[in-house]
């Protein structure tokens, strides 16, 4: 029989065991990671069981409704594709030959010189988060130790460039006073950015603040950047999905090129095309010969091979049948500047609504930024009085994403931000 002595002893080495298992566990030290300031948002929001709850701000599109929105081309070239019945394979490392070929004449224009030369080459990247990422790695691995980025600038890529291991520094961008552009600070700051430095450049829609450059202001940009000798990388997120007009908000990233500049871009397909789940991008540099131009994606293709080995095919598939197709093309110019037109509407009508339950705050400034995002002006300590009395959330910094004002709601967002700003 066994005693009950021995029992216990057998008790009290197996919790000896089990302390000492945990205490030697690889992930002890582990600590919980701070939230996502965009996803810690939603979970907070999903949490709120408030009848008149709101969310502005998620970066992506929604209709008048509230609701996630699909083109209609994009569900056309979708059945396309269906009826195909094409196969499954691996992309290869650069991903898909036409989709490139495409989005490289969508972004830099179908008559440009450098395109026909050949200098303008790529490859297929998981949209803009990813080919941040590429491309940081190619810049630092090649001599690159830091990189410019204007302040304030989109929350991820800081992260993503020193994933890249390089040092991020930045350069005034915003008068948060004015609630306006800081050109002059922008060009006094880039006037001290040692030669041959690379600088990020937001091509369109400014994320967060929506203020961008003039054509005018583009141009003297161009002019100091040759001068200082710098290397001008573009984000371009927002082609035709800010103004309304892919050829106006490619203006910028065309009169670089078109005066003489070698530069970098990523193109993202999630705003314009709404394909947010598809991760469709495609990563670029502008070369002084088609032969640099071809080295340099050979040095990408060494980047993503280890990293993720290839892209998608789904998404740059309804891409390049649109892209490809006359009828289809037509409809998307159509139907994203529908969506740019109701953001703009949008913002009238916030505007408006301000002015009309008394704020005698200037909020002119939300009618001048331009794409899917508003920057409010709002403190943090307002946005999260907002969020406790009017269960209206946004980013801390008063970013709101003008998608997620609809009709029935612009007139309790601006209640709500009177109430905690007047």
């Amino acid at each position: 029989m066994i005693s009950k002595q021995f029992i216990s002893r057998l008790g009290r080495q197996s919790q000896r065991m089990s302390a000492r298992w945990q205490s030697t566990s690889p992930f002890a030290a582990y600590e919980m990671a701070p939230l996502d300031p965009i996803i810690g948002l939603n979970e907070e929001f999903q949490r709120d069981d408030f009848p008149q709850k709101v969310i502005v701000g998620v970066g992506a599109y929604r209709d008048d409704a509230g609701k996630p929105y699909v083109l209609p081309c994009v569900r056309e070239a979708e059945q396309r594709l269906v009826e195909q019945k094409l196969d499954m394979e691996y992309s290869g490392i650069a991903g898909d030959q036409k989709f490139v070929d495409l989005s490289l004449k969508f972004g830099y224009g179908e008559d440009s010189s450098a395109l026909k030369e050949g200098r303008i080459q790529g490859v297929q990247a998981l949209s803009g988060t990813g080919g941040l990422r590429v491309f940081g790695e190619l810049i630092r691995r090649h001599g690159q130790k830091h990189i410019y980025v204007p302040n304030p600038t989109w929350g991820n890529h800081i992260p993503i460039f020193q994933n890249s291991g390089l040092e991020v520094r930045k350069y005034r961008y915003y008068d948060a006073s004015n609630s306006s552009l800081d050109f002059d600070g922008m060009i006094k700051d880039i006037q001290d950015i040692p030669a041959g430095s690379c600088v990020l450049l937001h091509a369109c829609a400014h994320n967060p603040t929506g203020m961008d450059p003039t054509l005018e202001q583009w141009k003297q940009l161009s002019e100091l950047f040759k001068k200082k000798q710098l290397f001008p990388f573009f984000d371009a997120a927002y082609q035709g999905f800010a103004s309304g007009d892919a050829i106006l908000d490619a203006a910028s990233l065309r009169m670089f090129v078109d005066d003489g500049h070698l530069l970098g871009t990523i193109q993202s397909f999630s705003k314009n095309f709404g394909l947010y789940g598809h991760r469709v991008g495609t990563l670029s540099v502008v070369g002084s010969n088609a032969d640099e131009a071809a080295r340099v994606v050979s040095q990408m293709k060494m980047v993503i091979r280890p990293m993720y080995s290839n892209p998608p095919r789904h998404g740059a598939r309804i891409v390049s049948t649109i892209l490809d197709d006359p009828k289809l093309k037509s409809d998307f110019y159509e139907q994203c500047k529908g969506m740019a037109n109701r953001i703009n509407t949008m913002r009238t009508k916030l505007r408006d609504e301000l002015e009309a339950v008394g704020s005698t705050r200037n909020w002119d400034h939300i009618v001048k930024q331009i794409g899917m995002f508003a920057y409010s002006g709002l403190n943090k300590e307002q946005v999260m009085e907002m969020r406790a009395k009017h269960h209206l959330y946004c980013t801390a910094d008063g970013r709101i994403s003008m998608a997620g004002v609809t009709t029935n709601n612009v007139s309790y967002i601006a209640n709500a931000m009177h109430d905690v700003s007047k």
